[in-house]
C-alpha cells in the first residue's frame, strides 16, 4: 500500500513539473522583456535605491521624484522576481517529489540564479545603471533561460544521450557559443546607444555605428555556421528541424535589427528585438541540446 501511495505521489509531482517548467521558462524570458521595458522607457531609476524602492519604503510612495509611470514600471520588474522565486520553488519541489535526480542541479541552479539576479539588479541600480552591470544582468538572464529550457525539454522523462559524431557535437558547441557572442555584442551596442534607462546613466565610450557593424558581421558569420551545421548533421532529423526553426527566427530577428538601426533605434522596435533575442536564444539552446540528448517532442 505504501508503495502505491509513493508511486501516486511521484506521478502527481511529475505531472506538476510539466506546466511548472513551462511557467518558469516563460517568466525567465519575461524578465528580459520587462527589463528591456524599464530601460526603453527611461524607468531604470524609477526606484532609485535597493533593496528598498525609495529610502524608508520597499514600495513606491506618493510624490517620488520619478514620474509615477516610470516608478511602477521599475517596481513591476522587481516584483516579477518574486513570481520567479515561487515558480522555481514549485519546480524544485516537483523535481524532488518525482524522484527526478537528473534535474536537481538544474532546478537548484534556477533558484540560486534568481537570487543572483536580484543582487546584480541591486548593484545595477546602486551604480546608476552602469552599462557593464546592465549587460551582465541580461547575460545572466540568458544563462538562466538556458537552464529553464533544459528542464522544460526534459520535463517528461530523463533524456537519453544520443550517438552523434564528434563533428556534430563540436558544431553544436560552436553554434551556441557564437550565438552567445552575438548577445554579448548586442549588449555593447545597447550600452553605446541612446536607451540607457535614465538620462544621466553612463554609456560605453564606443562608436555605436562601429559596434553595430561588428555585431551584424558576427550575425552573418552565425548564419554561415548554421548552414554548414545543417549540411554536416546529415540524416539527423531532430537537429535539422531545430536548425530550420532557428534559421526562421534568426531571419526575422535580423530584419528587425536592420529596421531598428536604419530608423534610429525607436524604443518599440528595440523592444521587439529584445524579445526576439530571448526567443532566438531558446531556439539556439534547443539546437545545442539536440546534439547531446534525445529530446521529448511533445
Amino acid at each position: 500500500m505504501s508503495h502505491s501511495v509513493e508511486a501516486k505521489s511521484r506521478f502527481s509531482a511529475a505531472r506538476v513539473l510539466v506546466p511548472a517548467s513551462a511557467v518558469l521558462l516563460f517568466l525567465q524570458a519575461a524578465l528580459v522583456v520587462t527589463g528591456g521595458a524599464v530601460r526603453l522607457t527611461g524607468s531604470g531609476l524609477g526606484c532609485p535605491t535597493w533593496p528598498e524602492c525609495t529610502p524608508g519604503s520597499y514600495t513606491p510612495v506618493p510624490h517620488q521624484a520619478e514620474p509615477v509611470l516610470n516608478v511602477w514600471i521599475e517596481f513591476g520588474n522587481r516584483m516579477l522576481t518574486f513570481a520567479l522565486v515561487l515558480a522555481s520553488l514549485v519546480v524544485i519541489i516537483s523535481v524532488l517529489k518525482s524522484g527526478r535526480r537528473d534535474l536537481r542541479s538544474l532546478a537548484m541552479g534556477q533558484f540560486l540564479g534568481i537570487f543572483g539576479q536580484g543582487i546584480l539588479g541591486g548593484i545595477t541600480v546602486l551604480t546608476d545603471l552602469n552599462p557593464i552591470t546592465v549587460a551582465l544582468h541580461l547575460l545572466l538572464s540568458m544563462v538562466l533561460i538556458a537552464g529553464a529550457s533544459s528542464i522544460h525539454v526534459r520535463r517528461f522523462a530523463p533524456s537519453v544521450s544520443i550517438e552523434s559524431s564528434q563533428l556534430t557535437r563540436s558544431l553544436g558547441k560552436a553554434h551556441v557559443s557564437i550565438m552567445f557572442l552575438v548577445m554579448i555584442l548586442g549588449t555593447i551596442v545597447t550600452g553605446s546607444g541612446p536607451h540607457a534607462g535614465d538620462a544621466q546613466a553612463p554609456r560605453f565610450d564606443f562608436d555605436i555605428r562601429t559596434v553595430a557593424i561588428l555585431h551584424a558581421d558576427v550575425v552573418i558569420f552565425l548564419f554561415g555556421l548554421t548552414l554548414a551545421f545543417y549540411v554536416a548533421v546529415g540524416t539527423s532529423p531532430q537537429t535539422k528541424i531545430k536548425l530550420r526553426t532557428f534559421t526562421i527566427i534568426a531571419l526575422a530577428q535580423g530584419i528587425i535589427g536592420y529596421v531598428q538601426y536604419f530608423l534610429g533605434v525607436p524604443a518599440l522596435i528595440v523592444g521587439f528585438h529584445l524579445l526576439g533575442a530571448a526567443v532566438l536564444w531558446i531556439s539556439a539552446w534547443r539546437v545545442f541540446l539536440s546534439t547531446r540528448i534525445r529530446m521529448d517532442t511533445k
